[in-house]
């Protein structure tokens, strides 16, 4: 075991990036983008301004890193909490029914959040969007992955599956966006049932009686 006072420099390193991530992550989710300054990312995570500068030049950096530190830590625990769930799960109607609501649960997830503040922050920003951009197409292969293995390997071979799955992100994150403003509960909302309509037939599945 390494002693505390021989830590390699590489590990200090790793430590303080870490310690700047969770700071910027908890202002960016807590305070949004107007809140979550690199001063105040400093502060929250009780770092010198120079040790910060020299993970994250610019404030751009720093939060399109923060949301990615965050989505890559809460998808991982999300693929568990999948394979959980899925694993008794049958083939056909039911299970189809279920990823839809392992789905949706994730859009109001703190990445989701911590994403919207970042989109909604980089349509003046250029150089928030282009920093962003390469997260994104990162973050969506992973996404896509996760996916996968909510549905299944059975499921995500149908011909329709990708084009299910595309309609359903996009359809997922328009409604979440109204939970910014209303206080309800996630299994209410009147999509639900449409999408499990939708996917049942996209994916040829018939309607259980």
């Amino acid at each position: 075991m390494t002693a505390a006072g021989s830590r390699t420099r590489s590990e200090r390193t790793a430590d303080s990036r870490l310690l700047i991530l969770d700071a910027a992550v908890a202002c960016l989710v807590e305070d949004g983008y107007a809140g979550a300054s690199t001063l105040a990312v400093q502060a929250r995570a009780g770092v010198s301004r120079g040790r910060l500068l020299h993970h994250f030049p610019s404030r751009a950096e720093l939060l399109v890193a923060a949301a990615g530190h965050l989505s890559t830590t809460v998808l991982a625990e999300v693929r568990a909490r999948a394979a959980a769930v899925m694993a008794d799960q049958p083939t056909g109607r039911q299970r189809i029914d279920r990823a839809i609501e392992l789905m949706w649960a994730t859009f109001q997830e703190p990445p989701f959040w911590a994403a919207m503040e970042l989109w909604t922050a980089a349509r003046t920003d250029p150089e928030l969007r282009a920093a962003l951009r390469a997260e994104e197409r990162r973050l969506r292969t992973a996404i896509r992955a996760v996916a996968d293995e909510i549905w299944g390997p059975e499921i995500a071979a149908a011909p329709l599956y990708t084009e299910l799955c595309e309609l359903l992100f996009t359809s997922m994150r328009g409604v979440a966006l109204v939970y910014a403003f209303e206080d309800r509960p996630l299994t209410t909302d009147p999509h639900l049932a449409l999408w499990k309509r939708l996917a049942g037939r996209m994916l040829a599945v018939p309607t259980t009686p």
